[in-house]
């Protein structure tokens, strides 16, 4: 019942994208009025620090940071501050990933058993695997669009607690559907490193950080990011420090700023360093997804409840079609971060919003439409909801006036 319920529910706050009137905060902030909408969101969610990144016909046009980096030293966020990626990691990876592809170092299409040494479960780390001959069936655009059949990571097995000694294993045939995984990232990462020989910080920081002016950024920890760092925060404000990854992961290890991952989602949006051809082909959604909420994925009801916005999955990014036209999106969500990019294909527009607090994603469904226009963002299915109704967690209360094309006017 409690699965049926939040399907109706979600199909309320999609329903009527394209007909709906547009709420009255469709008007592309940006300079001071921009700041003011910025601070007072911020002010009324608990947010400490975000940074807003704005992308016009693939130019970066403004980039800002807001609030503070370290409440209790009461230390500024700047646009130089290094912040956790999180999964915009992925992005970033996949991008790098389909150089290689466009150069002809790998096969996007064929089984990852052509490209190792010995039988994935020969490797200790995939041993689990032991067995099931499924993992042929796993190429790399399979690994890159969420469609291995992994769970997020093994130690989260579906509908369970954290689970230390948790098993990898397949929860559906791999291609056959969408589901968000880690460990689907993470492998191809191994096969890059054991099949290729190409290490993967090394192809991150040739491919993108140099080319696409990156300074501050890296796939693991630099002792010169400590002067000007951002402490995450949880939802109550407490301090939750800044992680020192010490090994590279595609999944998610990449510190940077709000500056230099805006020239990267620039160059993203412009197609710089792939062929014409190959760009499009990242863009191009290869599944539909069909989960009423991100997570969890695997093991509740399929729905439709998002096919008004056409919400997929492409090699490495989201999809769905807004009122402006084709659109992609990538978050990234840890303790203490919240981030996530949104790009019309078709104008080259962007927003990046990156923040050190837990808090953030209660504002992103409103400062997207407030950057872009309207867009029918898919929060819901993000779990973006918004911080003034936090009763849209759990009823379908209120939403009947306000679904997902026509935010609560603020």
């Amino acid at each position: 019942m409690f699965f049926r319920s939040l399907a109706t529910f979600a199909l309320i706050v999609v329903a009527g994208c394209s007909t709906l009137p547009a709420p009255s905060h469709d008007t592309h902030l940006r300079g001071s009025s921009l700041d003011r909408r910025v601070t007072d969101l911020m002010g009324a969610a608990k947010v400490p620090g975000l940074a807003v990144a704005i992308i016009e016909n693939g130019r970066v046009v403004s980039v800002k940071a807001y609030g503070m980096r370290d409440t209790a030293k009461q230390l500024p966020l700047t646009s130089d501050t290094v912040m956790y990626a999180a999964s915009l990691t992925k992005a970033a990876f996949s991008y790098a990933t389909m150089m290689l592809a466009d150069g002809g170092r790998l096969d996007l299409d064929t089984s990852i058993a052509n490209d190792l040494p010995k039988p994935l479960p020969e490797y200790g780390k995939y041993a689990d695997l032991a067995g099931d001959a499924r993992w042929k069936a796993l190429t790399f655009g399979i690994l890159l669009s969420h469609r291995s059949g992994f769970a997020n990571f093994r130690f989260w097995p579906p509908g369970k607690d954290y689970d230390p000694n948790g098993k990898l294993m397949f929860y559906f045939a791999p291609g056959t559907r969408y589901a968000y995984s880690g460990e689907g990232i993470n492998l191809a990462q191994f096969v890059l490193e054991h099949g290729k020989g190409i290490d993967v910080g090394t192809l991150m920081r040739e491919r993108l950080f140099k080319p696409f002016d990156m300074p501050r950024t890296s796939m693991t920890w630099r002792d010169d990011f400590a002067q000007n760092v951002a402490i995450g925060y949880d939802e109550d404000g407490k301090p939750l420090g800044h992680k020192q990854r010490e090994s590279v992961r595609a999944a998610g290890s990449m510190d940077t700023t709000i500056s230099d991952y805006a020239n990267l989602l620039a160059a993203m949006v412009r197609g710089d360093g792939l062929s014409p051809a190959m760009h499009r082909h990242w863009l191009t959604p290869v599944v539909s997804i069909r989960s009423v909420r991100q997570f969890p994925t695997i093991g509740v009801p399929d729905s439709n409840d998002n096919d008004s916005i056409a919400l997929g999955y492409a090699l490495g990014i989201g999809t769905f079609t807004s009122p402006q036209g084709p659109a992609f999106f990538k978050d990234g969500h840890d303790d203490g971060t919240n981030n996530v990019a949104v790009c019309i294909e078709s104008s080259k527009d962007c927003v990046l919003l990156m923040s050190n607090s837990s808090n953030a994603e209660s504002i992103f469904p409103y400062l997207i439409d407030d950057v872009l226009g309207k867009t029918c963002f898919p929060w819901y299915w993000d779990g973006y909801i918004p911080y003034d109704h936090p009763e849209w967690r759990t009823s379908k209360a209120v939403v009947d006036q306000h679904p997902a094309c026509s935010l609560p006017n603020r």
